[in-house]
C-alpha cells in the first residue's frame, strides 16, 4: 500500500505540472550524504512516519458478490493508516528553493484526496477515498528539528503532508454454491422410513424440504359375516 500512495502522490504532482523543467521528484531520505550528491533541482517527498488510525478499525468480514449476487469471497475490513511525509525543495539558492516549494504547496492545496485515476493496485481495487492533508502538523508533536537531526542534516523549510489510506484485508474465497437438491433417507427397517428431498438449488427458489411419507400397509380385509 505504501508504494501505491507514493505513486498516487507522484501522479498528483505530475498533474499539477510539478516538478517542471529539469527538476526531479524523488522519495529518498534527504540525508546529509544524499544532499551532497544531488546535481539538479529536486523535490523530495520523504515518508518519515506511519501509524494506524485505531478509530477506523472494524471487525467481522465483508462479503463479495458476483454479478448474479452469489457470494464469491469474504474479506476482512481494511485497516486505515496515517502516512506522514516531509516535502522539501533542493536547489543551489534558497530563493529558488522557496519558489519551488511555493509551487508545490499551491498544487497540493488544490486537493483533499487522491483522484481515482491516480490510484493503483489495492487502492484502486478497494475504491475507497484516500485523503490528503496538506501542511499537516508533525505526528505526535515531533518537532521538525528532531527529524532533521535524525537525518544528520540541517534544518530546511518543508511542507508537512499526511495521507490517510486503507490497507486491504485478507481475502478468503467462498465455496461454490450447491447446485443440486439434498436427499435425506431415514432408517426404513421398521417399515416407517421417510424420505426428505430439498426441492431446489441454493437460490432458495424451490419448495424447501418436503416430506414424502411412506405408504401405509393395506389393512386386513373383512370377510363376509363380520369375521376377519
Amino acid at each position: 500500500m505504501i508504494h501505491e500512495v507514493d505513486e498516487g502522490l507522484r501522479q498528483l504532482l505530475a498533474a499539477e505540472g510539478l516538478p517542471g523543467g529539469d527538476t526531479e521528484l524523488v522519495f529518498d531520505a534527504p540525508t546529509k550524504e544524499w544532499a551532497a550528491k544531488r546535481t539538479v533541482p529536486t523535490v523530495n517527498v520523504f515518508l518519515y512516519d506511519l501509524r494506524e488510525d485505531l478509530t477506523r478499525r472494524r471487525s467481522g468480514t465483508l462479503e463479495e458478490h458476483d454479478d448474479d449476487g452469489v457470494v464469491v469471497g469474504r474479506r476482512e475490513p481494511p485497516r486505515w493508516f496515517h502516512l506522514s511525509y516531509l516535502l522539501t525543495a533542493w536547489t543551489t539558492r534558497p530563493i529558488d528553493e522557496h519558489r519551488l516549494l511555493a509551487e508545490v504547496l499551491r498544487g497540493l492545496s488544490r486537493h483533499e484526496a487522491l483522484q481515482r485515476q491516480w490510484l493503483t493496485g489495492s487502492l484502486a481495487e478497494l475504491g475507497l477515498t484516500v485523503l490528503v492533508d496538506v501542511a499537516a502538523p508533525v505526528t505526535d508533536g515531533t518537532a521538525a528539528t528532531e527529524i532533521w537531526q535524525s537525518l544528520g542534516g540541517e534544518l530546511k523549510p518543508s511542507i508537512g503532508l499526511q495521507v490517510i489510506a486503507p490497507l486491504i484485508g485478507d481475502r478468503e474465497a467462498a465455496a461454490p454454491p450447491v447446485s443440486e437438491g439434498i436427499v435425506v433417507h431415514t432408517d426404513p427397517t421398521d417399515g416407517t422410513g421417510r424420505r426428505l428431498r430439498y426441492e431446489g438449488p441454493t437460490t432458495a427458489t424451490g419448495d424447501g424440504f418436503a416430506a414424502v411419507r411412506a405408504k401405509p400397509r393395506p389393512g386386513a380385509r373383512r370377510r363376509s359375516g363380520g369375521r376377519l
